[in-house]
């Protein structure tokens, strides 16, 4: 590495601007650039020092603001600069790169040279300025409402239990963003951190267009960001000392997302009954009521796998206890193996706060944070010790004893937007492990992932967790996003951007305003990564009446049977599609493709993706295009090729839009010619010996084929190899079956094909 310092001590001027002999332009006084890489620049007081001591000083800054670019995985860059904070997304990072995938993608090319990443350090903390052409569109930095393209705007991806359209405050942010021209940055820190993407002009950029603002000249358009302000995405780092960027290369958008999730270990692959439907009691069911659920589920044949039991299991809730309520459950082990016969999987509501009756609080009093949340300890789980004590207790109280899940609640942030709603620990927060409040903050819910998700792993078990906070490198966790926040079209917008991010969101299905509201809400869940009907306030499923009063006084709609036999045709296909998800996540483990998607990953060369913000890939062949209950029709996308749709079976030519009018028990997908699409014979729930009898819909002559992912559904043998890839093909008119893999049994059975042309 050549290093130039440069200063002004005496010598020949160069003016602004002008190329020395090695091709460099001359940079501000008392800056250090580092050739090659990029520059690290370090401002300094302009007050009179002897030359000796002004060396002293750039020699001891520079020690310490090294910087170095490291290939840490095929495809992925790592830029070091100054001393990167201890806790980082990265540093917690559960599994491994997935390197010999990542080696498989095919090669990528910045559309930049390292060489123009600039890092600077100032009293403030970092400042890292990355190049942005005219023509890029940006997406992520997490799980993000409001908008999906951020070209232009002002992002803090900052954790909060109500998030801010396009402030970045949400459940899931990241420090990730991604480029249609083919490549992602990810600001490895748990700092609160503002990114001003593209929407800030320096003094000296002379690449700068003229900002004069044209049009009108009230309030909004004189304050609104227009985005076409060229040079960089400026990233704002107060209180560091030093930090890691990680390039990933595409060549596209998609390669780009397979880099991060294969870098973060693999996307999730949740234990299979997780694909079905998930159902959460009303939160003061006692034992006898869930087991009354359960069997009306089972007696109407609506098919269900999960059932959730909230707060009142607990004799604390706020703070948590995590001991059994003997009034509510007086024989939980009795109870767990009744629903274990009647084929439900049990998840279990709770927080990681510590309540003083709990028998957590002494082990851990310790080990927690200086300030309490609702009475309760604040856990450090920045350090591992911490996290086995409260795995420990949980794996030998209640997953020893058959519980399949948890709900990890809570683990957000207080709304920051308003100071009233201040109920959790607060920034300044000080844990034995060395992290502070605010970094607490940033990965709380990850850690929280991290410590219940090593219970099931260490065990050689599967599950799939419901979860209120995330941050980056999540993929390999199998744990649901969810929001007390229930606007549809966000709800639907978070589905694209979870796939910008590594996480997986679930659109919760509440109560609602209307039967048509409700019947779309419930389309979107059942063409979602995990679909949930949340009742914990309800006392009957809200199919049989969508009135929350009338719900809780046991009075049933009019018509509840017939919006009842409504949503067991919604949850049948769900159960149907299982095959067809199930690989669409194994794709997503070995491949890191995001099973849920926006367009403009698969279709970054298409202008009409770039903003589509309502539209959404299920796998490798569904496009589904929701509806919410202010629309009888919309206007739908299909990019290039031909595409059916899957009520009608009608083809439409892509590169066009269309209206759609599908009724209250249509879905509103589109299958992308040559798809073989894989749907089951409905079951009520999955079990360790399910076999799925399928019928292959085969889209198209063209149809080149598709593949299923067979394992025992459970463990994590699959990663060892004991697993199959089922591949169907229809080739002249005939069907072709093969194998691949070690696994013994069969998950699948192919019992009818269907040519659809």
């Amino acid at each position: 590495m050549v290093i130039k310092t440069f200063m002004n001590l005496g010598g020949r001027k160069m003016a602004p601007g002008q190329l020395n002999g090695r091709g460099l332009k001359k940079p501000p006084d008392n800056t250090i650039v580092i050739p090659d890489f990029y520059n690290i620049t370090f401002h300094m007081r302009k007050n009179t020092i002897s030359t000796f001591t002004l060396l002293l000083f750039l020699q001891a800054l520079f020690i310490k603001a090294i910087a170095q670019v490291t290939n840490v995985a095929p495809g992925v860059q790592k830029i070091s600069a100054g001393v990167p904070d201890k806790f980082t997304p990265y540093s917690f990072c559960e599994e491994l790169p997935m390197k010999t995938a990542l080696a498989g993608l095919p090669a990528g090319e910045l559309p930049f040279k390292l060489a123009d990443i600039r890092i600077s350090t100032t009293d403030r903390g970092v400042v890292v300025e990355i190049p942005l052409d005219s023509s890029e569109q940006l997406y992520g930095f997490g799980l993000q409402l409001g908008s999906f393209n951020k070209r232009g705007l002002k992002i803090r991806p900052i954790v909060n239990d109500n998030p801010l359209n396009d402030v970045g405050y949400t459940h899931g942010p990241t420090t990730f963003y991604v480029s249609n021209r083919g490549y992602g940055i990810l600001i490895n820190t748990a700092r609160y951190t503002t990114f001003y993407c593209g929407s800030m002009a320096k003094l000296n950029n002379r690449n700068i267009a003229s900002a004069e603002i044209k049009g009108g000249n009230s309030v909004d358009e004189l304050y609104k960001s227009s985005g076409k302000v060229l040079g960089s995405v400026t990233v704002d780092i107060p209180g560091a000392k030093g930090i890691e960027v990680f390039v990933f290369e595409g060549p596209d958008l998609k390669n780009v997302m397979q880099r991060y999730n294969l870098f973060a270990g693999g996307g999730a692959l949740p234990a299979i009954w997780g694909l079905g439907v998930k159902y959460r009691v009303k939160a003061d069911f006692n034992q006898q009521q869930v087991i009354k659920m359960a069997e009306y589920f089972r007696n109407n044949h609506i098919p269900c796998d999960v059932l959730g039991i909230e707060p009142k299991w607990q004799t604390a809730a706020y703070s948590c206890s995590y001991v059994w309520a003997k009034d509510f459950f007086p024989d939980p082990d009795t109870f767990i193996a009744v629903m274990k016969d009647k084929g439900f999987q049990l998840n279990l509501w709770e927080h990681a706060f510590v309540s003083p009756k709990s028998p957590l609080y002494e082990p851990l009093k310790t080990r927690s944070g200086n300030y309490l949340v609702w009475g309760g300890l604040v856990p450090d789980f920045a350090d591992s010790t911490t996290r086995k004590i409260f795995a420990d207790y949980h794996n030998e109280t209640f997953v020893k004893q058959g519980i399949s899940g948890f709900k990890m609640d809570e683990c957000d942030n207080s709304n920051i937007a308003f100071g009233s709603n201040s109920w959790s620990f607060p920034e300044l927060s000080q844990f034995p492990s060395g992290i502070d409040g605010e970094q607490m903050h940033q990965l709380f819910g990850l850690l929280y992932q991290k410590t219940i998700y090593n219970i099931y792993k260490r065990f050689n078990k599967r599950t799939y967790l419901d979860v209120r906070a995330s941050n980056a490198f999540a993929s390999s966790y199998p744990a649901a996003l969810y929001s007390d926040t229930y606007d549809h079209d966000q709800y639907i917008k978070m589905i694209l951007n979870s796939g910008f991010s590594g996480m997986i969101w679930s659109p919760e299905v509440r109560e609602s305003n209307s039967i048509k509201d409700f019947m779309r809400r419930s389309q979107t869940a059942v063409l979602s990564a995990q679909t949930l009907f949340n009742s914990w306030y309800l006392q009957n499923p809200p199919w049989l009446q969508i009135n929350i009063k009338k719900n809780n006084a046991g009075q049933l709609m009019d018509n509840a049977r017939d919006v009842e036999a409504d949503i067991r045709k919604l949850f049948e296909f769900r159960m149907s599609l299982i095959p067809y998800l199930y690989n669409a996540f194994a794709q997503y483990h070995f491949k890191g493709i995001p099973p849920f998607r926006a367009l403009v990953i698969d279709y970054p060369d298409d202008k009409n993706t770039v903003n589509l913000e309502d539209e959404y890939m299920i796998g490798e062949g569904i496009l589904a295009a929701p509806l919410t209950e202010k629309m009888d029709e919309r206007m739908v996308y299909l990019p290039a090729g031909i595409w059916y749709d899957f009520n009608t079976n009608q083809k439409y030519a892509g590169g066009r839009q269309y209206s759609i009018k599908p009724t209250l028990s249509q879905l509103p997908i589109f299958i992308k010619e040559g798809t073989i699409l894989p749907l089951a014979k409905p079951v009520e729930h999955v079990t360790a010996g399910t076999v799925f009898e399928i019928t292959c819909y085969v889209y198209g002559n063209g149809a080149t084929g598709t593949t299923l992912f067979e394992d025992d559904g459970v463990t994590f043998n699959y990663e060892k190899g004991d697993y199959n890839t089922m591949t169907l093909q229809w080739l002249n008119n005939k069907a072709h079956i093969s194998h691949k893999g070690s696994f013994k049994n069969s998950r699948y059975e192919i019992t009818r094909w269907v040519v659809i042309n």
